[in-house]
């Protein structure tokens, strides 16, 4: 089963709590947290302060995308915060394992992201340790990108090896997916749908996350 996980990245943040609820109430199972620090992307956004604020208004899982510098910095703020899960980029730290650890030490679950370009190769000594692999179908860094089908394959790469080594770890995609994109990354093997524009730009975010859900499960 497909599982959606709107992007506040594009929510109207003068009424959060109240898009926050209206996904919710849609069936989104996961909110994602797009966090940006204007150095590993051109792009700065929120903090800590900001999930904290919103946890007592949801019941979804907080699914913390860190796209900063020395991930392990944040770590401890965001689960004080009420993350449940926190990805970081492969390309951020050469410390990825020490990283994952100091993620699930924390009570959360670990992913990793990689950029369009990146190889799976990296996550060859880490894979049997993720409870994630978050697969960028646009360059990190602003919302309302292009699609880049190029990953579709990656997609399918991924999704073999984890059926081959029966590993319970799950892929998530990040960046264009719509009615019309959605399907194509289910079929490819993805199971979690990060979604912004194509959710809170529309004149109705609940029917566009359910629109969304329908179309991927019938690739």
């Amino acid at each position: 089963m497909i599982q959606m996980a709107p992007s506040i990245l594009s929510a109207d943040f003068s009424r959060l709590a109240e898009q926050v609820k209206l996904v919710e109430e849609a069936g989104a199972e996961v909110l994602h947290i797009d966090i940006m620090d204007g150095h590993f992307v051109p792009n700065l956004t929120f903090g800590p302060a900001l999930v904290k604020s919103i946890r007592d208004h949801s019941r979804m899982r907080f699914d913390v995308h860190l796209m900063v510098e020395e991930p392990e910095k944040f770590i401890a703020d965001f689960a004080a915060a009420g993350a449940d899960h926190i990805t970081f980029h492969l390309e951020t730290t050469p410390h990825v394992h020490r990283v994952i650890q100091q993620i699930k030490e924390r009570g959360m679950t670990a992913g990793i992201a990689l950029n369009p370009a990146t190889p799976l190769d990296g996550l060859k000594y880490v894979l049997g340790d993720l409870d994630m692999v978050l697969l960028m179908t646009v360059n990190p860094g602003f919302g309302g990108q292009k699609f880049i089908p190029n990953v579709v394959p990656k997609i399918q790469v991924l999704q073999r090896h984890l059926e081959q080594t029966q590993s319970s770890c799950l892929i998530e995609v990040d960046g264009g997916i719509n009615m019309e994109t959605a399907p194509v990354v289910a079929k490819a093997g993805a199971h979690i749908l990060v979604a912004g524009a194509a959710v809170f730009a529309q004149p109705d975010p609940q029917q566009a996350v359910k629109n969304i859900r329908q179309a991927a499960n019938l690739k």
